[in-house]
């Protein structure tokens, strides 16, 4: 298992399994709402894309893009586990700033594990927004960034 060693100097581990999951990723959202309007923040929520056979992901590549997408953030950014094969990272800055992180996050990825790319979806925290909101768009948006094929990066711009 792969480990980082975080600038507190605790050694972290970066098996996706033991990433904060869901839960912790919307209650991390819930508390950056409270001060978006003061402090910018972004949801970046990274996906894997497979081109292969489509049988499941091994362990040992989902350690690896971990590791990756790991190295990849700022110090202040905020690495989960959307789910098996997503990736949320909470972005603490402007839009673009979002877009520079998740365009470098996708290309991390891409070519790493044989068969495997990246796309990613993003939404901007803004005051009067839930959580939930703020997830089904970055997730929407990581939908469509799919149908673009590999290192596509959408951003949430609209009202559905």
């Amino acid at each position: 298992m792969t480990t980082l060693t975080t600038p507190a100097g605790t050694a972290q581990s970066l098996d996706a399994a033991l990433l904060p999951g869901p839960t912790a990723l919307h209650h991390r959202i819930e508390e950056r709402l409270a001060t978006a309007a003061e402090q910018p923040a972004c949801l970046v929520v990274v996906g894997l894309l497979r081109k292969d056979t489509g049988w499941p992901l091994a362990s040992g590549a989902l350690t690896t893009v971990t590791a990756l997408l790991a190295g990849a953030l700022r110090d202040d950014d905020w690495l989960a586990r959307e789910d098996h094969t997503e990736f949320a990272v909470v972005v603490n800055g402007s839009p673009t700033a979002a877009d520079a992180v998740a365009a470098r996050l996708t290309g991390v990825v891409t070519g790493a594990v044989t068969g495997l790319h990246a796309c990613a979806g993003v939404a901007v925290l803004e005051p009067g927004l839930t959580a939930h909101e703020v997830e089904r768009r970055a997730v929407l948006c990581l939908d469509a960034a799919r149908h673009r094929g590999p290192n596509g990066v959408v951003r949430y711009s609209g009202t559905r």
